[in-house]
């Protein structure tokens, strides 16, 4: 018997990213869930998205996502690692890895305060788990 693992937020990023890079206006991710939500929430709080719905389809759900052309490369980071302010604060290699430069892009993780970007975490001071990154 086998197991398959899927990763419902790798899946939804990649399909905003395969949607945007063929310059269509809008993606439709299945299924739904509340994570990939939390998330769309902070990329849309930054201006990497428009407006996103969740349409319920009597199974798992859909979220149809506006497009807005603002996305260069978006993806999970695995393995989920946890990370604290301090570490945060001092901008080590592993999140230049992820994004281009200090000014360009955010990560979008984790915390005990919800999911929130990396400068928003900074911000109030506190570590959290890494999920994601966008630019």
């Amino acid at each position: 018997m086998n197991t398959v693992s899927t990763d419902t937020l790798a899946n939804a990023l990649s399909t905003i990213l395969n949607n945007e890079m063929r310059g269509k206006k809008e993606a439709v991710i299945m299924p739904s869930s509340k994570l990939i939500a939390m998330v769309l929430r902070v990329m849309q709080k930054h201006g990497y998205i428009g407006e996103f719905e969740h349409i319920d389809d009597g199974r798992w759900g859909k979220i149809k996502v506006q497009l807005l052309g603002r996305i260069n490369k978006t993806g999970v980071i695995k393995p989920r690692t946890p990370v604290t302010y301090s570490e945060l604060a001092r901008m080590p290699n592993w999140l230049r890895e992820y994004l281009p430069s200090r000014d360009i892009g955010i990560l979008i993780l984790t915390t005990p305060q919800g999911i929130m970007s990396h400068k928003e975490a900074l911000e109030k001071r506190i570590g959290g788990i890494l999920l994601a990154y966008v630019y």
